[in-house]
């Protein structure tokens, strides 16, 4: 899976909403929680086409981008990364963390608990 920055991942969440995109329309999509430059934005979408993470049409005089990574894959593929290489590979200490440090919300259990019920339906 292609490794992103923080701040390419911004970028990818703002092309997610809805592609293609012009670079303006992502701009306006990061712009909504912060102040983003339209030069740094552009330098990000080429950066990701460079990691072929995403693609660009040309259309007339812009280019139109979309993701070449789905976003359910590149947070599932992360998650398992997390999980590996924080908790080795085990996923109770991780949700342990957040209920100790009083991190789970009621939809957080509820969520959980019908995950749970869902694997044991399927595993038997």
């Amino acid at each position: 899976m292609i490794e992103i920055s923080k701040t390419e991942f911004e970028v990818m969440d703002a092309l997610w909403q809805g592609y293609p995109a012009s670079a303006s329309d992502i701009i306006e999509r990061l712009n909504q929680g912060k102040d983003w430059h339209e030069k740094t934005v552009k330098t990000l979408l080429s950066r990701l086409v460079t990691k072929q993470a995403i693609d660009y049409e040309k259309q007339q005089r812009s280019y139109l981008y979309f993701p070449l990574v789905e976003k359910s894959a590149y947070l599932a593929n992360e998650s398992t990364s997390i999980v590996s290489r924080l908790f080795a590979g085990r996923v109770a200490p991780l949700v342990a963390g957040f209920a100790n440090s009083e991190n789970l919300s009621r939809q957080d259990v509820n969520e959980l608990k019908a995950l749970i019920d869902q694997w044991e339906k399927d595993n038997g």
